[in-house]
Parts: structure tokens; sequence; C-alpha cells
């Protein structure tokens, strides 16, 4: 039987892509940004935390959508998937191997569990989902993990709800005990943390609001799953909304216990925020 053994959050900031595509981790500005990932790098490496296969739960910065085609939730099922050229050309990543059997699999079972998901068989991937895997993996010939892909929907309203993305997670942790393979399967969950990119408070950054939703990831889920729409975008600005997909990751652990936490302002014009959870029992 599958398992999620753990659940990983950090934000995506296209900056991160940057200083490691060119080489500038060990710069002072990056340094700091850096530093935070590297308990969870030598976390990841070892045997124990290694995960078969990682959902990668993020969102579409109009690459593989734009108006035409908005689904609120997506799942990529094809063999493999390449980085999306942002304007700047792709992102010098490894391909991502997808787990196609478990990703059917996962969309059959949601789709049974009354969650309408979108089958993606043909996409290219951005900054969302390649930032995540460049931070925690570096940079390998070959991801070390097959990525399942789980797109949600936090660009164009109306946007699913936390406690239905809370749910959504739910439901994935279903799916993949239902699924017959042995694997460690971690859920990862990006984006946020406070950030506003446009209007009078671009720029916005609000460090408490963000470190009391890093602590209610394992003090107090429930409130989390209440947050509304329009308390995202009043403390978090209009891109903290990004945080519903924090909560697919957090509804598919059971009493998760915290092992790392790391936030830094400012990324850019964002709060970076990191945690791993260990998944409870």
């Amino acid at each position: 039987m599958a398992k999620i053994t753990a659940g990983v959050a950090t934000s995506h900031v296209p900056l991160i892509g940057v200083g490691i595509d060119q080489g500038k981790c060990e710069e002072p500005y990056f340094q700091p940004i850096f530093a935070g990932y590297d308990w969870t790098k030598e976390w990841i490496a070892k045997p124990e935390n290694r995960p078969d296969v990682v959902i990668l739960v993020y969102n579409d910065h109009a690459s593989a959508f734009g108006q035409e085609i908005i689904p609120t939730f997506a799942i990529g099922c094809a063999e493999e998937f390449t980085s999306a050229d942002e304007g700047w050309g792709p992102r010098p990543v490894p391909k991502i191997k997808n787990h196609p059997d478990l990703a059917w699999h996962i969309a059959e079972n949601l789709i049974l569990d009354e969650f309408d998901m979108t089958i993606i068989n043909e996409m290219d991937v951005d900054h969302g989902l390649t930032v995540p895997l460049s931070a925690i993996f570096g940079q390998p010939d070959a991801w070390p993990a097959l990525i399942v892909p789980i797109m949600i929907n936090v660009v164009t309203y109306p946007i699913a709800s936390g406690d239905r993305c809370f749910r959504l997670g739910q439901s994935i942790k279903r799916a993949v005990e239902r699924f017959p393979s042995d694997l460690n399967v971690q859920i990862w969950g990006t984006g946020g943390m406070s950030h506003q990119l446009q209007g009078p408070r671009a720029g916005l950054i609000n460090q408490k609001w963000d470190q009391t939703f890093l602590d209610d990831l394992t003090a107090d889920p429930e409130r989390l799953r209440q947050i509304p729409h329009i308390e995202y975008l009043r403390e978090a600005g209009s891109e903290g909304i990004e945080l519903v997909m924090w909560l697919v990751m957090l509804g598919a652990l059971t009493n998760p216990k915290e092992l790392h936490r790391h936030y830094h302002v400012p990324a850019s014009n964002t709060a970076l925020g990191h945690i791993v959870l260990e998944n409870g029992k």
C-alpha cells in the first residue's frame, strides 16, 4: 500500500529559480534565502525520507491555461512534462517524470469522491512547479522522485475555498492509501506567503499573519480551513490566496508534526515561507 509520509510547503518565488540557474546562491542577497533549505536537502536525502513520488500542488501562471480554459482543479496524467517558456526561455531543469498509474488512480478516486478533476495529458509546467523542486533537490541531472502535478486555480475568481482545498487533500490521502504498490509518497503545497504584485498595496508583506499561519498548520488546522477569501486578500495581499494550496497538503496529513521551518523577507517582493511536516497516525 502506498502511504503519504510527509508534507512539504514552500513559496515558489521565481527569484529562487533565477538564483539557482544563474549561480547566485552564495551572493549576500540570496544566501539567507537558500540557507533555510539546507536542512530539508539533508533530510530528504536520507534513504528513509526519500520519496518515490511527490504529489506537487501548484498553480499555473498562464503558461498552460489562459482565459479560454480555467480548471478549478486539474491533474497531470501524462508520462512527462517539460519546463515552460515564461518569456525568457524555459528553465534549464530536467523533464518532469510522472507516475501515470498513480496519477490516473488518484484522478479516478477523486472524481468518484465528488471532485470533478480536469485531466491534463499535455502541458508545460512553469515556475510554480519547477522552483520548489529546485529549492529542495538542487540541480540534478534527473529529479530523484516521480512527480504527480496537481494544479489549483488561484488566479481567476471564483477560487475554491480553503475548506474545499483541505477536503481535496483528504480525498488525495484516501486515494493514495488505496493504491496497491508500496510507495513512499510526499505531498507538497506551494505558493505564498503574503505578497501583492500590483495596485496601491504592491509590495505588501504581513509577517505576523504569515507566522500565525505557519503556527496553525499544526496548532489549529481547523481555523486555517475556515479562513475566507477576503481575509487572504486583506491580510496577505492579492497573491496570498495561493496559500489555499498549502491546505491541500495539510488535508492529506494526519496529526502532522513540524520538523523544520524557514521564513525570510523579502524574497523579491514576497514573504518566503517553507515548512516540513511529518505525517502522524
